[in-house]
C-alpha cells in the first residue's frame, strides 16, 4: 500500500499573494512545511501539486528540495489531486494544503493510522474541529477519489477536492479524528498579514531550539505569550480553499 501525501500550492492567493514563499528565519514557509511533512513515517511520498502560471518559484523550490511535484489544473483541484495520484501511484491520498507550514508530523500519522485501523474512506481532523487550524489532514482511498472525480458535476465539488466524498454518507465511510482538548480556536495557518505574523513569531522563538517542535510545544509557547494569540484571533477563515 503506497500512502501519498499531496499538497496543493500555487502562489495565488486574494489575502496574501505569495503567502507560501513568504520567508520566516531566510527561507519560504513552504520549505518549513515540507520539512516538517517529511517527518512523517507513514508517508511514503510527498508530492507538491501546483498550477502552470506563476508558479515557477514553487517548482524550483520543489526542485531545490527534491521533492517530486505536479502540474495540473488551476481551478479544478479534484482533477488536479486525481491525476497527481495516478502519477504517482498511490492507494492511499493524505490531502494537506500550502497554507500549514507548523503542521504536525505526528497529527499526520495519528489521522492515518485511524484510516489504516477503520474501515473507512475517509478520515479528516477538519469536519468536527477540535484542533487549530492550520494542523488540517484529511486522508482518502485513491478509490474515493477516482469515484469523486467520475461523479462529481457541481463547481464547489471540483473547486475543493474532498466536499463529495465527505458530503455522501451514503456512498462513503467517513471517520473523524477528534482530541479530548478542543483547540480550535487557536490559528496557526497563514492567510493574512495577521497569521503570517503569528507564524513567524512561533519559528523566531521554537525553530532553532528545538526544529522538529510539535503542536504540544506550540501551545505552551502560547501560554507563555497569550497575547499572540489576540492577533489574528478576529480573522473570519474563508470557506475552503487554498
Amino acid at each position: 500500500m503506497k500512502i501519498v501525501a499531496i499538497v496543493q500550492a500555487r502562489m495565488g492567493s486574494t489575502r496574501l499573494p505569495g503567502k507560501v514563499l513568504k520567508e520566516v528565519l531566510s527561507r519560504p514557509l513552504l520549505s518549513f512545511q515540507i520539512e516538517r511533512m517529511k517527518q512523517s513515517k507513514l508517508v511514503n511520498e510527498l508530492v507538491i501539486a501546483t498550477t502552470p502560471h506563476g508558479n515557477e518559484k514553487i517548482i524550483q523550490l520543489c526542485e531545490k528540495e527534491i521533492v517530486p511535484y505536479f502540474v495540473g489544473s488551476e481551478s479544478d483541484v479534484l482533477d488536479r489531486y486525481y491525476k497527481a495520484g495516478k502519477k504517482y501511484e498511490a492507494d492511499v491520498i493524505v490531502r494537506m494544503t500550502s497554507d500549514c507550514p507548523l503542521i504536525d508530523p505526528v497529527i499526520i500519522d495519528q489521522v492515518i493510522q485511524m484510516y489504516l485501523d477503520g474501515n473507512y474512506d475517509y478520515v479528516s481532523n477538519t469536519q468536527d474541529r477540535t484542533f487549530p487550524r492550520g494542523m488540517d489532514v484529511e486522508v482518502f482511498s485513491m478509490e474515493a477519489l477516482e469515484k469523486a472525480f467520475e461523479e462529481a458535476i457541481i463547481d464547489y465539488e471540483h473547486e475543493h477536492v474532498t466536499p463529495y466524498i465527505y458530503l455522501n454518507r451514503d456512498k462513503f465511510s467517513i471517520g473523524q479524528y477528534t482530541q479530548v482538548d478542543d483547540k480550535n480556536d487557536i490559528r496557526l495557518t497563514v492567510d493574512t498579514n495577521e497569521d503570517f505574523l503569528v507564524i513567524k513569531k512561533i519559528f523566531n522563538e521554537l525553530y532553532n531550539e528545538k526544529p522538529n517542535f510539535l503542536l504540544d510545544d506550540i501551545l505552551a509557547i502560547l501560554e507563555k505569550y497569550p497575547e499572540w494569540k489576540e492577533i489574528n484571533k478576529n480573522i473570519i477563515q474563508k470557506k475552503l480553499g487554498e
